[in-house]
């Protein structure tokens, strides 16, 4: 049986710092998810059977005239960051906006959230700290927080780790799948406020490696502070849009970078050719790291935090979306082929 090995500091040294050698290899992970979904075949029938469709960013069943939208996700190792810099209070907007900004790829309106806590140990201050930006990523995504779990397990878990589910709905006739993109047709990106909630092994690992503490300054704060900026949260302002605007397909840009685009049809070619500006944290870490422009790309989102798929007819309008002071501009296109593509620097993606 083969063992995980991590790269020797010479090694990284030599050919740049990736995801892999902190910790984390994608496509190990996404063979091992792939094996797990091949062990679960049951399905329900009636009231509750899943709405089948491909790619998509959260589960949906079937509940009458509407489908019911479920997404589960939590903040990875991002919490280290606070629990090494003892701030707690944004953490929270993190654990919704991952969970939210998955559902709403379908067209699904968040109703409701829940949350689940483990922890090596309780403490009232740290958890109404955390308990502060739920609330906050609640208000931001229009949705009620209705319970939750908190589990105190000194002998499992090391430090705090923070995770959700949202539910939302969405009229059957509204459902976006992403089926119906085509040769042709636009790629819209919002702007990230940063980092977001992935890849902080590598960005852990990278700042480690550089000898830098979290208190170093950084543009107008701190090193702490940039890394831990809430992620954007998108609700409100797609919400709004797919009420005026024929939107074809959304992807929320986490884990996997650009090749979150192949989840849409992996037999269509995403051509990023006019990205947003790369955020300055990202060109900091990849010069720390000395992270190849490959590994940067399928790892963060790079500036790009959302991505909109719309025919050409569609653009004027989708960018209207500005008016919720998020960042946008036309990023890529879509074409015949297969795969992601950076288009500036000769970056292509096969398979998510």
């Amino acid at each position: 049986m083969s063992q995980m090995r991590h790269a020797t500091t010479g090694e990284v040294m030599g050919r740049g710092m990736t995801y892999a050698d902190a910790g984390v290899d994608q496509d190990v992970m996404n063979a091992a998810a792939k094996s797990l979904l091949g062990s679960l075949r049951f399905r329900r029938e009636g009231l509750g059977a899943p709405y089948r469709h491909e790619g998509g960013f959260s589960g949906l069943i079937e509940f009458g005239d509407v489908l019911l939208g479920l997404a589960t996700d939590g903040v990875g190792t991002k919490s280290h960051i606070s629990q090494e810099t003892g701030r707690w209070d944004t953490i929270g907007i993190d654990c919704v906006a991952m969970n939210v900004n998955d559902l709403i790829c379908v067209g699904a309106e968040p109703l409701a959230f829940v949350d689940y806590i483990a922890t090596p140990r309780p403490d009232p201050e740290v958890w109404a700290a955390i308990g502060i930006g739920l609330d906050e990523g609640c208000r931001q995504s229009n949705m009620t927080l209705v319970g939750g779990e908190t589990s105190v397990m000194p002998e499992t878990v090391k430090q705090i780790d923070i995770t959700g589910t949202a539910l939302g709905y969405v009229p059957k006739d509204r459902v976006i799948t992403g089926m119906d993109i085509a040769p042709g047709d636009a790629m819209i990106g919002l702007a990230s406020s940063g980092i977001h909630s992935n890849g902080y092994t590598l960005v852990r690992r990278t700042i480690a490696a550089a000898g830098l503490s979290w208190d170093e300054p950084f543009g107008d704060r701190t090193l702490g502070e940039e890394a831990l900026e809430p992620t954007t949260i998108y609700v409100r302002a797609v919400m709004d849009l797919i009420k005026e605007v024929e939107v074809k397909a959304m992807a929320n840009i986490t884990g996997g970078g650009l090749r979150n685009l192949i989840r849409w049809n992996d037999g269509l070619r995403y051509v990023i050719d006019d990205p947003l500006p790369v955020p300055p944290i990202f060109d900091a870490l990849q010069e720390w790291g000395s992270v190849e422009d490959v590994e940067m790309w399928q790892t963060f989102n790079m500036g790009i935090g959302f991505v909109l798929a719309v025919s050409p007819g569609e653009v004027d309008d989708a960018l209207s979306i500005r008016a919720h002071h998020h960042e946008c501009k036309v990023v890529g296109r879509i074409e015949e082929g297969k795969g992601a593509v950076h288009e500036g620097l000769g970056i292509e993606y096969t398979e998510y």
